[in-house]
Parts: C-alpha cells; sequence; structure tokens
C-alpha cells in the first residue's frame, strides 16, 4: 500500500512552516527578556542536554533522581533516540538486556517481555503515567523519553504484569522556538521524514509543540511494506503562578503486511538454509493490518503552597484495527500440530478480523506534600485513579486455505469465511486508592512506604465459546523499602513489593479458546546499589526475585495457571559520559529462570523460554578531537541459548551482533545540521531473535544487515 499523497502534503507543509518565522512566535531576544518567559521554562518539559538521564517519574509519583528512587529504572531520552537513529521501541529497548522480545511480528504489535514476564498490552504501557493500550506501534515523534520500570509496580501503577512498565513522557512547549526537521532512508527503501514544532505565543502563558510524521515502510523482510502517517499537539496555559493545563492529542494511522514466525521442522529441529528476509505471509488475498489509533490527554497541577500541590491527569485512547494474515500452522500431511513438514512444507490459514476496536479511559487525581512529625521528614502522596476498558470485536476467521513451502512458496485461495457481527467482547472497570509515604528517618536513612487497593469489576464475551464471564475482584498491594546514603553520591536499598496482573488469554487453538484466566498476585524482592562515579557518569546494580503463577496451554489442550514461574537475576548497568569525549552505555543481565509445582516433570524444574541466561550490550560514542562535529560509535549485543518450549526440548544458540554508525555535526547553508550514518549488524548474522511459545510457538529472525541515512536541520 502506497502511502497518500495527503501525509506527504501535510508532512511538506510542516517542513515549509518550519523554514518560516511564525508571527505568533515570541523571537530569541523578547524571550530572554521576558522574566514570565523565563519562569516559564522552569514549568515546561524540555528536552535534556545531558549526557544520561538523571531523574525519571516512572519509580513513584513525581520525578525523582534515579539515585534515591529504590527501583531498577532505565530511562532513554530524546537524545539516544536521536544519535542512534531510534524509530520505535523494539530498536529502543535493546539498550537494555533486562528487556526481550515476545511474540514481537514485524508490522503486528510490538510485544516485549521484562525479567523473564510478558508485558500486559492492556495495562503495562503508559503515556504520562496513566495506561494505555499497546496494541500496535507506539509513536515516538512527541516522545520526550521513554521510561523503563522492571520489575513489580503495583504501586505505581495498579495492575500490571510483573516484568515492569514502559512510560512514554509526551514532549511538552519549550521556552524559546525550536524548529526541527529530520529526514532518513534506508537501503530497502524506506523512506522517513519528521517535523518537530515548539515555543510560545506572544502571550508567553500559551506555549506549543506540534510533531508530524510520514514514513514508507520497508522492512528487512520481503514483502512487509506499508506505511504510518503521524501527527500530535500538546499545548500549555499557565493559568497562574499556581495553577498549569496542559493538554495533548496525537493520531496515527499505519498499514503494514505483517510476517509471521516460523516452526519446527517435524515440530523437532529448527529449520535450516533461510533467509532473514523470508516472508511467509504472502498471498495475493493478504493484505496490510491497518491500525488507527489516538489519544487525547490531560493535565492540571496546583501548587498551594511550596510544599503542597495537587495533580489531576485523563488520557482517552482510541483504537481500531483490521488485521488480515496469511497464517503459517502445522503440517496436515505428517498430522503435526504444531510444526512444520521435514520438507518445509506449511499448512496455511487465511486469518480476518476486523474491525476491532479499544476505547480504554484513564484517569488519577493525587495530592503530594512535604510535613514534620517531631525529628521525622514526610513526602506524602495520596490518591485515586481509575482505569475502563470497552472492547469490541467479532469471531474472526481462521480457515484453512491450502499449503506452502518456507523454500519454495506456493499461491493457494482465500477461504470462502465470513467473520461474526462486531459486538461487546470486554468490559473492565478499575478503581484505585493509593497512599505513600516517604520518611526520612535520619540523615542517611529513608523508608519508602505504600499501600494500593484495586478493585476490579470485569466482563468477557468469549467468541469462540458464545458465553459471558462476569467477575468480580480485589487487591491489596503492598510496597515498602528502605533506602541507605553513605555518602553524597552513592545509595543502597532493599525493597519488598506485591504486584497485580491480569490473567493470560488463551490462543484460538487451545479449548478454552479466548477465554482469560483471573486476576493473580506477584511477589518481588529486590537488593540494589547505584553511585554517581562523577555527575555525569552513573553505575547500578540490582539483585531481584519474582514469584507468579505459571500459565500454559497443558496436555490436554486448555490454557491454565498451573504452579509457579520464579525469575532470580541479576543486573549491571553504567551510563553516561565516561570522559569529555566518550559517552558509554552498558547493561548486563544474568536470569536464572524455573518453573515448578505443575505437577509435571516434563515442566518443572525446567527454564521459562524465550529468555536467555545472559545477556550483555555495551554501546560507545566517541568524539573525534581532529575533526569538529564528528563523532563515531558502535555497540554491541550479546544474547546467550534460549529454550523455544516449556518443557525445554529444544533451544536456539546464543548470538553476538555488532553495529556501527557516524555523525557530524555541521553548519549547511548557515542552518545547523546533524548527519547521521549507521550499519546494523554489519557480520550479516543470522539468529533467531525472538522464540515464543505462544500460538504453539513460533521463531523470528533478527534483522539481516541494515544501512541507513539521516539528516536532522535545527533552524
Amino acid at each position: 500500500m502506497s502511502t497518500p499523497n495527503l501525509s506527504v502534503s501535510v508532512l511538506t507543509l510542516a517542513i515549509l512552516h518550519a523554514f518560516a518565522a511564525p508571527a505568533f512566535a515570541a523571537n530569541d531576544g523578547a524571550e530572554a527578556a521576558d522574566p514570565q518567559a523565563q519562569s516559564m521554562a522552569e514549568v515546561v518539559v524540555t528536552a535534556s542536554k545531558a549526557p544520561a538521564a538523571k531523574r525519571a517519574s516512572v519509580g513513584g509519583f513525581s520525578d525523582a533522581p534515579l539515585l534515591q528512587t529504590p527501583a531498577s529504572v532505565t530511562v532513554i531520552s530524546q537524545k539516544d533516540m536521536q544519535d542512534l537513529q531510534i524509530r520505535n521501541l523494539s530498536d529502543a529497548v535493546k539498550l537494555d538486556t533486562s528487556i526481550n522480545d515476545a511474540y514481537n511480528a514485524v508490522g503486528y504489535a510490538e510485544q516485549f517481555s521484562i525479567r523473564g514476564f510478558k508485558l500486559d498490552n492492556n495495562s503495562s504501557y503508559r503515556k504520562d503515567g496513566v495506561a494505555i493500550p499497546g496494541d500496535t506501534q507506539i509513536p515516538l515523534e512527541n516522545k520526550e523519553r521513554i521510561e523503563v520500570l522492571k520489575g513489580l509496580a503495583g504501586l505505581q501503577a495498579g495492575v500490571a504484569a510483573p516484568g515492569g512498565v514502559v512510560d512514554f513522557i509526551v514532549k511538552r512547549p519549550t521556552a524559546a522556538p525550536l524548529r526541527t526537521v529530520t529526514v532518513e532512508t534506508r537501503e530497502r527503501g524506506t523512506l522517513y521524514g519528521a517535523v518537530d514544532l515548539g515555543g510560545r505565543l506572544e502571550d508567553t502563558r500559551f506555549g506549543y509543540r506540534v510533531n508530524v510524521a510520514a514514513e514508507r515502510l520497508r522492512s528487512y523482510i520481503k514483502g512487509a511494506d506499508g506505511n504510518r502517517k503521524f501527527i500530535s499537539g500538546a499545548f500549555d496555559w499557565q493559568i497562574s503562578p499556581q495553577a498549569l493545563l496542559q493538554i495533548d492529542a496525537d493520531y496515527q494511522d499505519k498499514a503494514q503486511a505483517t510476517a509471521p514466525g516460523f516452526q519446527l521442522l517435524n515440530n523437532k529441529t529448527l529449520p535450516t538454509g533461510i533467509s532473514a528476509d523470508a516472508m511467509l505471509n504472502l498471498q495475493p488475498w493478504t493484505r496490510p493490518v491497518e491500525t488507527i489509533t489516538g489519544n487525547i490527554g490531560l493535565r492540571f497541577q496546583y501548587a498551594f503552597n511550596d510544599d503542597w500541590h495537587a495533580t489531576l491527569s485523563a488520557n482517552q485512547h482510541s483504537f481500531k484495527r483490521d488485521d488480515y494474515t496469511a497464517f503459517p500452522y502445522g503440517c496436515s500431511a505428517q498430522d503435526l500440530y504444531p510444526g512444520f513438514c521435514g520438507n518445509g512444507d506449511y499448512d496455511v490459514y487465511d486469518y480476518r478480523s476486523l474491525g476491532e476496536t479499544k476505547k480504554p479511559l484513564s484517569a488519577q487525581a493525587m495530592i503530594q506534600g512535604k510535613f514534620a512529625t517531631g525529628s521525622l521528614r514526610h513526602e506524602f502522596t495520596a490518591g485515586v485513579s481509575t482505569f475502563r476498558r470497552k472492547d469490541r470485536a467479532g469471531l474472526y476467521v481462521y480457515e484453512w486455505a491450502g499449503v506452502s513451502n518456507i523454500y519454495h512458496p506456493q499461491i493457494v485461495d482465500m477461504s470462502t469465511g465470513v467473520q461474526g457481527p462486531v459486538r461487546l467482547v470486554r468490559k473492565d472497570t478499575e478503581n484505585s486508592v493509593f497512599v505513600q509515604d516517604i520518611v526520612s528517618l535520619a540523615q542517611n536513612w529513608k523508608l519508602h512506604g505504600g499501600l494500593r487497593h484495586i478493585d476490579v469489576d470485569g466482563y468477557q464475551y468469549v467468541l469462540k465459546a458464545d458465553k459471558e464471564i462476569r467477575a468480580k475482584h480485589d487487591f491489596l498491594l503492598p510496597n515498602v523499602s528502605l533506602v541507605y546514603t553513605p555518602l553524597d553520591n552513592v545509595s543502597v536499598y532493599a525493597a519488598y513489593s506485591q504486584g497485580m496482573e491480569h490473567g493470560g488469554t488463551a490462543d484460538r487453538k487451545a479449548m478454552n479458546a479466548n477465554e482469560e484466566l483471573t486476576p493473580s498476585r506477584a511477589k518481588q524482592i529486590e537488593l540494589g546499589a547505584k553511585m554517581d562515579v562523577t555527575p555525569d557518569f552513573m553505575v547500578a546494580a540490582s539483585l531481584f526475585q519474582i514469584r507468579k503463577g505459571l500459565e500454559f496451554q497443558n496436555a490436554a489442550g486448555y490454557f491454565v495457571r498451573e504452579g509457579q514461574a520464579q525469575q532470580r537475576g541479576l543486573e549491571l548497568s553504567a551510563q553516561g559520559k565516561a570522559s569529555s569525549n566518550l559517552s558509554l552505555g552498558a547493561s548486563v543481565t544474568a536470569l536464572n529462570s524455573q518453573q515448578s509445582g505443575t505437577g509435571n516433570a516434563d515442566l518443572d524444574g525446567k527454564r521459562v523460554p524465550n529468555v536467555p541466561a545472559f545477556k550483555a550490550a555495551v554501546h560507545a560514542d566517541y568524539a573525534v578531537q581532529q575533526v569538529a562535529g564528528l563523532s563515531v560509535n558502535g555497540s554491541w549485543e550479546f544474547a546467550g541459548k534460549k529454550a523455544f518450549e516449556y518443557n525445554n526440548t529444544t533451544f536456539v544458540p546464543s548470538y553476538n551482533v555488532f553495529n556501527l554508525g557516524a555523525a557530524w555535526a555541521t553548519r549547511i547553508a548557515g542552518t545547523r545540521a546533524v548527519l547521521r550514518a549507521s550499519v546494523n549488524n554489519v557480520a550479516d548474522k543470522f539468529y533467531w531473535r525472538d522464540v515464543t511459545p505462544e500460538s504453539d510457538g513460533y521463531l523470528y529472525p533478527g534483522a539481516s544487515r541494515t544501512f541507513k541515512v539521516s539528516a536532522q536541520f535545527d533552524f
């Protein structure tokens, strides 16, 4: 599908606007002279120029120094995303070895696990702290940074998978005029253009930030093509010195053919002799998966005095998807389900699910303040939140269409199946009350204590079984940690927390297809240490243990929760400016994952699938002193072997991937410009990046060698 002319026209107009000095924007001199404009910069979130992000809000309820946060937190800044030419979350999370792909098919929703536990698409992703679905590629053009909380987030987020949460922080109006244009191309024909505009009006109480992007997608997988259009706006109004109102909205239309994974040959051996660019969804009747999403967000902050303030935030999300796939599964000739035939044949199923919609509404209100009781100083937070979800879908088509081959693709006819009418299939209301108190016990000691109570009222219509399920649940989730700061630049902590997650949903081939299990509780213990080696360079280490119920499809074909999944791990990281010319990022994760208590000898004692026992990544960027503005960079990614099935019969081998790049900051016709070039997977290594056990198991190759170049202009 080609990019409509409308998206190109919108992007062209935005670029032309960037070249013009808008009449409504204050000039640099007026900005510097206006004391009100100077004060506005204090309340507007702008891009940080620091080499490493030093603060985050995902670990608690307010922006706090990472050094003082008793949790493992990763921050991927806007500068990181620009320097590494990151356009999606899949590229961004390669910087953190605790994050792995988890049924992350090209062209579909980006899906991940953290600390070995898959994230929940309905509750593990956040926008400025409130829940949004992760059922498509979440756009990054209007994001200032990405914050990742690794581990349980029961206090901070309520319902969320035990692996953690990913919070996307929205770009806000800038104090000074901002005009940035970025263009990029990749060797297979991907074309990308984006505009970022920001500033304040003549009345500096009002600010704006507008982002527009268009992309022609040409994946490393041949035929997984598509296009994407995006536009967003963020506006603020300093109503008074005490009151700030922020409003933001975004819209994205993405259409891309999805690339299914492979299955084992004879259900025993890994496919060989295949290319990373092989496409199994290449039939004349297949169409791109089209997803349209949007958000409208609101945040109001009011300061009663220097010590107390209140915040009200809300977000309305909309999601619509038409899903088309020629789905590879099984080998009827050998009666294998799952598994491809020994000669590479596989059955093709016509899968269509049209008119899927989700319209979740998230809202939160909280009050925060500081006070003292005797010698104890308190940082107090109390609040309420609500999440209301309505999903609609129809009984999808999933019918056998023919047989193809991974080495010699065959054309098959589309099935005659007809989808059922779209109807309400899910309706949830989640209400929470939470409280946290950070108590300074002594000069070097802080005790963090928090509690969240959640009520969940859920309704589900199971499409395949034609039945309704109604249930109510409530959970009380404690969180306590102790932080010791022996030196101003060193902190150590111990933390205990509990979390709640929605039950997993049975695959369409399970006996209880599409049925969701009941919510469950998880528990975590964590020990950590952090150090600011210099003001610009931080190192951190954490030891953790997480336990939750194990969910899998049993021998009888039912999706169940039986036994326990346990992850014990060590995380090490270093991030920042190691010297005046060298920026360094390093991440190491060692994970001991184990299943137990199922009563099945084939499962107990085995590793949780799709998670390596050891993973490491290093990225370095060096400024070449001999050439003004020139920097070179490189990165190394290593992942150990991973189990494919719950019974650990098959392991995929470990792999190393190397990437190289360079950037040159200069001026072109008087305009500041940064020219970037990179090559990913320099050695063109074939490897299995994602080996999910979901849907009876699929294997996804990593991207082959890819070249890309980009230019960023700041007017």
